[in-house]
């Protein structure tokens, strides 16, 4: 069975809110073990499951589009004036 990336993903994610979820209930008795699988679990969420989304959805994608360029701005405002025309 091939696991797919999207897959790992969320396998991740399910893992490191596992993970919280576990410290939360048993910080109780162990409130240092509690702390790190809380913290773990959180380290996970933000330094490897977001960026390996980031990653994916970022594929084939090019970056210039998304930059606030000179060129850009100047679409944004002619896009603005066309709307404004309409109405």
């Amino acid at each position: 069975m091939k696991l797919k990336f999207k897959h790992l993903i969320v396998l991740i994610v399910l893992a490191c809110f596992a993970s919280i979820i576990y410290g939360f209930t048993i910080k109780e008795e162990t409130p240092a073990t509690a702390h790190k699988f809380i913290g773990f679990g959180t380290l996970g969420l933000f330094l490897v499951a977001m960026p390996l989304f980031l990653i994916k959805e970022s594929r084939g994608k090019k970056m210039k589009d998304y930059m606030l360029t000179h060129e850009n701005i100047k679409k944004m405002q002619e896009r603005e004036a066309k709307k404004k025309d309409e109405h």
